[in-house]
């Protein structure tokens, strides 16, 4: 009876893949860049990347700076959203949009590129515009300084000279009347550093014009200079290139943006 040999299985070590053919990687690449281009998302939507060799098996990674980057663009981005149309919170928010907007300025600080800005002060110098705080002038407070019909709150400003550790706060306001007319008050104060991230801010003086708009003020000015004045202490909680926020003695949240305008 004759034996039948049976061939044993090569072992995969043993076996030598075929070499590919360049010119068919090369067209195959070709085909797939025409075709198939890459896109990737951002938070302002989809673009188209360059092409990857569809052989590529690992993945560049970001770098920390650049996730942390995008993702203080989102926080900062989420609170744009959260704060528009509110007119800086001034007249009152629902308690449900405070919480919320508290949580995204938590998260902003937490990831604060500035842990010591008074060490750092050339970053707090300069103009910005106040986009939203927690102080609120509502009832008869409102009421009583006229900001119903009569008079309207324009853009709140501050400017911040380092070099002289001075601050001076402005607040714009437009009064209907006969004719309308435009004014502001101004506030200023000094500041000196307490610690890394706090200054302790004393009152220096404080004025209003025109003087019609002096006039109007001037039974409640005491009442007018309460709200506005920014006498205690001030943390600053975050700061980078375009963004400030704040906390003072007193429980309010101030979050304020660059401004280009060197004064109001």
């Amino acid at each position: 009876m004759a034996t039948k040999l049976v061939q044993q299985p090569i072992p995969a070590s043993h076996v030598i893949p075929p070499k590919p053919r360049a010119t068919k990687i090369i067209k195959t690449l070709r085909l797939f860049s025409a075709t198939h281009p890459r896109t990737k998302s951002t938070i302002f939507g989809e673009c188209i990347s360059s092409f990857r060799p569809i052989y590529s098996t690992k993945v560049a990674e970001q770098s920390p700076g650049m996730v942390e980057d995008e993702t203080l663009a989102q926080t900062k981005t989420e609170i744009y959203q959260a704060i528009q149309g509110l007119n800086r919170g001034i007249f009152g928010i629902p308690s449900a949009k405070k919480s919320e907007i508290e949580g995204l300025v938590k998260l902003l600080e937490s990831q604060n590129p500035t842990p010591d800005p008074t060490l750092k002060l050339e970053k707090v110098g300069g103009c910005w515009k106040l986009v939203y705080s927690t102080i609120t002038i509502l009832g008869s407070k409102r009421t009583k300084l006229g900001l119903r019909d009569f008079i309207s709150l324009g853009d709140f400003f501050q400017i911040i000279d380092v070099t002289k550790g001075k601050a001076v706060n402005v607040v714009k306001f437009s009064a209907k009347g006969l004719n309308l007319f435009n004014g502001k008050l101004t506030i200023e104060a000094s500041f000196k550093i307490s610690s890394k991230a706090r200054v302790d801010i004393s009152y220096d003086q404080s004025s209003i014009t025109p003087d019609q708009l002096m006039n109007v003020f001037r039974k409640n000015y005491d009442l007018l200079l309460g709200v506005f004045n920014p006498q205690g202490w001030l943390e600053i909680t975050y700061v980078d290139d375009k963004m400030r926020i704040g906390r003072d003695d007193k429980g309010n949240i101030f979050i304020l943006e660059r401004s280009g305008e060197n004064e109001p």
